[in-house]
């Protein structure tokens, strides 16, 4: 009754679109793998090396092995003429996109996992009526009530064991990706710029933990 409930209260007040989205977002969380950070700086670093030593556009060839989409996306723009305040814009447009769809998968959980108590409090309710319809039955009355609140107990659980966690690693996961997608971005706008690889190197391991 309570996870039904829950799934139910949670489909009438969450748009199909939302909860697929959030229900996409826990598959991401599990098959998600670490990224390499030190990996990325060096990436960068190669790449700054190219861009200053023959131009800019001789990164286009290897566009297509950039594992970052933000990186590409940023260089693919710079590589079009696009002024570095533009490249900015549109990436950090993209960053706050991806922030807000990350909030509003947590938000989705979160309004599951404040259904669930209250789901569970009806359950002993309705155990509590049929406990009393055998009032003269001791023993019945006894389980009755044990059983009658365990209902309120897997309403507890599932919110606070299952909901509301998962809902702030998503946050946590969210927060990760956007710290990933400045990284990416100051990488892009620094190869753009035609930085020193030296201090584009210095500049993107403050990002490396």
């Amino acid at each position: 009754m309570v996870v039904g409930g829950t799934l139910g209260a949670t489909l009438v007040t969450t748009p199909s679109e939302a909860l697929g989205n959030a229900l996409r977002r826990l598959c991401t969380l599990v098959r998600r793998a670490p990224v390499d950070r030190a990996a990325f700086v060096e990436e960068v670093v190669g790449y700054s090396r190219i861009a200053r030593a023959k131009g800019l556009l001789h990164l286009e060839p290897l566009s297509a092995s950039m594992e970052d989409p933000l990186l590409r996306e940023g260089l693919m723009l710079a590589m079009d003429g696009l002024g570095r305040d533009e490249v900015a814009a549109a990436l950090e447009l993209r960053l706050r996109l991806v922030e807000r769809q990350g909030e509003t998968d947590a938000r989705v959980l979160e309004s599951a996992g404040g259904f669930a108590p209250t789901i569970g409090v009806m359950g002993t309710v309705l155990g509590l009526l049929e406990v009393m319809r055998q009032f003269s039955d001791l023993g019945a009355v006894a389980a009755g009530v044990g059983t009658a609140f365990v209902s309120t107990l897997y309403g507890l659980g599932l919110a606070n064991l299952v909901l509301l966690p998962l809902a702030n690693r998503i946050r946590a996961s969210a927060a990760e990706t956007y710290e990933l997608g400045e990284m990416a971005m100051e990488a892009a706008l620094c190869v753009r710029d035609g930085v020193p690889p030296r201090l584009v190197k210095e500049r993107l391991t403050n990002y490396v933990r």
